[in-house]
């Protein structure tokens, strides 16, 4: 079957494929919604902020995660406002938050060095649990995580303590049964 994800003009056609297939398929349509968001809105790259939204959108143990609607809602009126116009200040722009060197060209693989570090983090947290594929939470936990992302940044302005979500999340991520 060929994937209907649009592709990001500059980004080569299989670099997705290597998140995709180490992600539970609630995950892998998060990282979809992603790449239709950033490509949507005119981003060169899919940042956490996108993943974030993409997340809370498509998975129902991430939004569990938020421990009700207040916190949920704030997060999500934000976001709205990026889309349609805030994030316009991120455009053009790198999201590097400096908690991974820079391997790969970040002008031409289609994600930001931060988002590329927060799927390694969710890989590694979902591997210490014995899991062999990452899931919304794993991801939702490393994003929270890293403390100069726009993923957090986005947290902030909307009231929610990311350490707080980030443990949450790791929490929820070792209750969660998985099929085997």
């Amino acid at each position: 079957m060929q994937n209907r994800t649009p592709r990001l003009p500059w980004q080569p056609a299989p670099n997705h494929a290597e998140f995709d297939a180490r992600s539970t398929d609630a995950l892998a349509s998060a990282l979809s919604a992603a790449r239709r968001r950033a490509l949507r809105d005119g981003d060169r790259q899919i940042d956490t902020a996108h993943l974030l939204h993409s997340l809370i959108e498509t998975d129902p143990d991430v939004r569990e995660a938020f421990d009700g609607g207040p916190r949920l809602a704030r997060v999500l009126g934000y976001l709205v406002q990026r889309s349609i116009g805030y994030g316009l200040r991120w455009q053009g722009s790198v999201e590097d938050s400096g908690a991974v060197p820079v391997v790969r060209d970040p002008a031409t693989d289609g994600w930001s060095p931060s988002a590329r570090a927060a799927m390694e983090d969710a890989r590694y947290r979902a591997a210490s649990r014995g899991e062999t594929r990452a899931a919304g939470l794993d991801l939702l936990a490393a994003l929270a995580a890293d403390a100069e992302s726009r993923a957090v940044e986005v947290l902030s302005r909307a009231g929610v303590e990311a350490r707080w979500l980030s443990e949450r999340a790791a929490a929820l991520a070792a209750e969660v049964p998985r099929p085997v």
